[in-house]
């Protein structure tokens, strides 16, 4: 058997594989070490999170398939079995609607409706999806996520370019992923300067974050009575969003369903500089997947430097040095300092001036990394709404750190960056692979196992002591800033395919 298929082979009788089969112990230090076993451990989350065709997120509290979720998944994926780090991408990209859009949640239709909340028969995507292009046998959620996957389908690839190119997997992906930014960039240019707007919060990934907040108080919310909150079963109430925010998103998408899910009409539609930055990101990773095609053109490199513009010329303010959201009903930057104002630092064409001022951002007073947090909290220490412990209004996250970590290294912050891989390692294992954490004391938060955190663990892990991410079958780039380019999926100039 070859590698990729003794990671991926199932015990006879089982749908899911057992950690010996995707644990690799030479892909690691020796088992014996701290690092070996935390590569071990993260490995059994994925394993035992491993569906046969994706990866939930958490079994109890999210048993279905999440779109940015799978992204960060397959990231991790590809140092276990690259196979199944493609599967996992090309089982999300087969429930794309025929607009382009990517649902932010794939229904399994094993688990029973009253497991999560809000489930396929609240979003009804085969019907009122319809004239949107919903699949007709799959059923999905209508909202969207960040568009992290063409980033992740070029990482991906680079695992085992000879794998990928013997299945086609990017020549099959890439008029997919082509067609979600194509989405992203006409339907959802709601403000007219350019940028992507989500008109949902979940659509950013950060549910309640407190720039939501002024934007959402003009939303009357769905009555208390007429929906279940299935998160409560699984998760601290204390630790989840209110019930008058729920009333809000309930009310939000029941009237983006009942529209069919047209885009243009909602009263919330809001720039975030993070979703943003990661569909800049993706469109130079997009670049380098049309160039490994064969495409010489520059369009797709040319067209993520404009959007780097609008991003600075309409998101960021020099005085707080940080990136704000955009209310476009309004037309206002949202004065809330939220995690997501320091995402742009993944990006390779912003000014010196910015990246410097996101550092010191980064580690000053109000998200105080490496003085008074372990990691980047979710929102302003100093912020009124600031909560240790309630999702997104001030843990920290393993994700967003993760893409720090990156964003310091690309801007030559290598040692801030190493501290912050060696923060995010210790406290991966440490909280059992948690959803979320404390950013002060690292205690556990939300649901333990947790995918992301494991697969994003394995990608530190794969990083050698100066950074350099271990791929198989690449050779090194010459230079540190050339290298976590390469990693990012940044483009070298070219790559269209029109």
């Amino acid at each position: 058997m070859d590698r990729t298929t003794q990671l991926t082979a199932l015990r006879p009788g089982t749908s899911t594989p057992h950690v010996a089969d995707v644990y690799d112990p030479a892909a690691s230090t020796a088992a014996t070490t701290a690092a070996g076993a935390l590569h071990r451990g993260a490995a059994e989350v994925l394993a035992g999170n491993w569906t046969g065709r994706s990866t939930v997120p958490s079994h109890q509290l999210y048993p279905h398939q999440w779109s940015w979720d799978s992204a960060f998944i397959a990231i991790g994926l590809r140092h276990l079995s690259p196979l199944r780090a493609q599967t996992e991408l090309e089982t999300l990209l087969a429930a794309q609607w025929g607009d382009g859009r990517i649902p932010h949640i794939v229904f399994n239709p094993a688990v029973p409706l009253d497991a999560y909340f809000p489930s396929p028969d609240f979003w009804r995507s085969s019907t009122a999806g319809r004239a949107a292009g919903a699949p007709r046998t799959t059923q999905t959620s209508g909202i969207v996520q960040p568009p992290v996957h063409a980033l992740a389908a070029w990482l991906v690839h680079r695992a085992d370019p000879g794998l990928s190119r013997a299945r086609g997997f990017l020549s099959r992906v890439y008029p997919r992923l082509a067609a979600w930014h194509r989405y992203l960039l006409h339907r959802r240019d709601l403000g007219g300067g350019g940028l992507a707007s989500v008109v949902h919060p979940w659509e950013q990934g950060m549910d309640n974050s407190p720039a939501w907040d002024a934007p959402l108080s003009r939303i009357t919310p769905a009555p208390a009575r007429s929906f279940r909150r299935a998160d409560l079963a699984h998760g601290a109430a204390e630790d989840r969003p209110t019930d008058l925010d729920y009333g809000r998103y309930v009310r939000l998408a029941t009237d983006y369903r009942d529209g069919h899910y047209a885009d243009g009409d909602s009263d919330f539609a809001v720039e975030d500089p993070a979703f943003n930055a990661l569909l800049i990101a993706s469109e130079h990773a997009l670049a380098r997947i049309a160039k490994e095609l064969g495409a010489p053109g520059t369009a797709r490199h040319a067209r993520a430097e404009r959007l780097t513009a609008a991003l600075v010329e309409r998101l960021w303010d020099p005085a707080e040095g940080m990136f704000f959201c955009r209310d476009t009903i309004t037309d206002a930057l949202i004065p809330e300092r939220g995690v997501s104002g320091l995402m742009p630092l993944l990006l390779p064409d912003l000014p010196r001036d910015i990246t410097t001022a996101l550092v010191r951002t980064i580690h000053g007073p109000r998200f105080g990394l490496g003085d008074a947090t372990r990691l980047v909290p979710s929102y302003d220490l100093t912020g009124e709404a600031f909560d240790p412990h309630r999702y997104w209004r001030g843990p920290a996250w393993f994700n967003t750190n993760w893409m720090l970590e990156r964003g310091l290294r690309l801007h030559g912050e290598w040692g801030r960056a190493d501290a912050l891989r060696a923060a995010l390692l210790e406290t991966a294992g440490a909280s059992g692979f948690a959803e979320y954490v404390d950013p002060y004391t690292g205690e556990a938060c939300g649901a333990l196992g947790f995918s992301w955190t494991a697969a994003l663990t394995l990608d530190l892990l794969h990083q050698d002591d100066h950074g350099h991410d271990h791929d198989h079958g690449h050779g090194r780039h010459h230079g540190r800033h050339h290298d976590q380019r390469a990693m990012l999926g940044m483009s070298d100039k070219g790559g269209d395919l029109g």
